[in-house]
């Protein structure tokens, strides 16, 4: 028996799912909103049953909560869940760094450094407007997950949480104010890695979080006083 049509609808299923990852990511779906499959279907031109995987999918990831009665709706991260979500990742990431200063080979030390670079060209070409790092291969975060060595920190950051943390970056990566300095933090972050202090790289990730959590505070409290 040919398993050609399940491969298939596995192969349109996982495009779905990158496809409205990325579209609640950026906001394209907005926070809470109502996810209705035939328009999904239309509106990204998928057939229903790719779509409803990846539906499943992306509740499996928390992007998409299913509510009993009122259907599926996009996540919605308010300040009090943010503020959660900025602490755990604080901690998570910080011990992810100071594992990573032990555990990181000079190879992939190497390709830190690298993506550090090719980080401060998107920064550079969009006039210091935007520093989005894209999923996977070109996250720095992800790699220095991946370099801790620690399975339950990947699970956690690499797998798990790791788009809902996108989520809250995506915001931040978008204020012009940050995309310098974030990336300085980047670069010290990275050399305090090299330098194999393991103390230092999770102080580092620690105020690196901590400010992006408070500048995405400021701006959520801006946009509640707007009338």
């Amino acid at each position: 028996m040919s398993t050609k049509p399940l491969d298939e609808e596995r192969t349109l299923s996982d495009r779905a799912s990158l496809r409205l990852t990325q579209a609640i990511i950026t906001g394209e779906l907005r926070q809470g909103q109502k996810l209705c499959e035939t328009d999904l279907a239309t509106r990204y031109g998928i057939s229903r049953g790719p779509l409803r995987e990846a539906l499943r999918h992306l509740e499996g990831i928390r992007l998409v909560q299913r509510i009993p009665h009122a259907g599926a709706r996009v996540v919605k991260l308010d300040k009090a869940k943010m503020g959660e979500m900025y602490r755990v990742r604080e901690a998570l990431e910080g011990i992810a760094c100071r594992l990573a200063a032990e555990n990181m080979n000079d190879g992939e030390i190497r390709l830190l450094y690298e993506l550090l670079d090719r980080h401060e060209q998107q920064i550079t070409a969009s006039d210091s407007t935007q520093y989005i790092q894209n999923e996977s291969d070109f996250d720095f975060h992800y790699h220095i997950a991946l370099g801790s060595r620690n399975q339950m920190l990947i699970d956690l950051l690499a797998h798990e949480l790791y788009h809902l943390l996108r989520m809250c970056r995506y915001r931040t990566s978008r204020m012009a104010q940050r995309t310098r300095p974030a990336l300085q933090q980047h670069r010290q972050i990275a050399e305090a890695i090299a330098n194999r202090d393991g103390e230092l790289a999770e102080l580092l990730m620690r105020r690196h979080i901590s400010g992006a959590w408070k500048s995405i505070s400021e701006l959520m409290d801006e946009e509640e006083q707007k009338p």
